[in-house]
């Protein structure tokens, strides 16, 4: 089951709606296809549904147009819009059978837990690079969405931290070459 945290606003129609979802996602085999949750059961389902009523909108819009169309190969055409029409609507019937399995979660995160996931990406990609570095559409978007602070708060600690490692590797350094019989300071 994917969560989506973040201030992101819920997708589904209500509690109902969702303790549905939860219950089904509990209990349900999901896969991800094209970049969305699904169960694959209602997969399955929604296949069939699609096929049949494509199909049967198809064959009944081809029996139905033909006497009426002089031309066999314009009412197979017209037909075809038939079953295209016929699809749209197993979308639809799926879409209200079958509730999203995706939960979308609303929390506020603040700001200690948005420089732990900087530090995180830091550790895993050796590096986020500097706010210096980008380019002014790449800043533009970083400032619409609010993480230009936090991106600065995360290089000013970083660079903190840093500083501080490198004093301390100092001061080891230098207590070392004290402690050296003979060493000269």
């Amino acid at each position: 089951m994917n969560e989506m945290g973040g201030n992101s606003a819920a997708l589904a129609a209500g509690p109902a709606r969702h303790e549905a979802a939860a219950k089904t996602a509990a209990a349900a085999p999901l896969a991800e296809v094209w970049g969305d949750t699904v169960d694959l059961r209602h997969l399955g389902w929604s296949v069939a549904i699609g096929v049949g009523v494509a199909l049967g909108a198809f064959l009944a819009g081809r029996a139905l147009l033909a006497p009426l169309v002089a031309d066999p190969q314009i009412a197979r055409a017209y037909a075809m819009l038939v079953g295209l029409g016929g699809c749209l609507a197993a979308g639809v019937i799926c879409a209200k059978l079958f509730a999203p399995k995706r939960v979308v979660v609303e929390q506020v995160v603040d700001e200690a837990a948005r420089l732990r996931v900087l530090a995180q990406l830091d550790a895993e990609s050796g590096g986020l690079g500097s706010l210096e570095d980008l380019s002014p559409a790449a800043r533009a978007e970083m400032d619409e969405l609010g993480l230009t602070a936090v991106f600065a708060a995360y290089e000013r600690g970083a660079g903190r931290v840093a500083a501080e490692a490198g004093a301390a590797a100092a001061g080891v350094a230098a207590a070392a070459a004290a402690a050296k019989p003979g060493a000269r300071s």
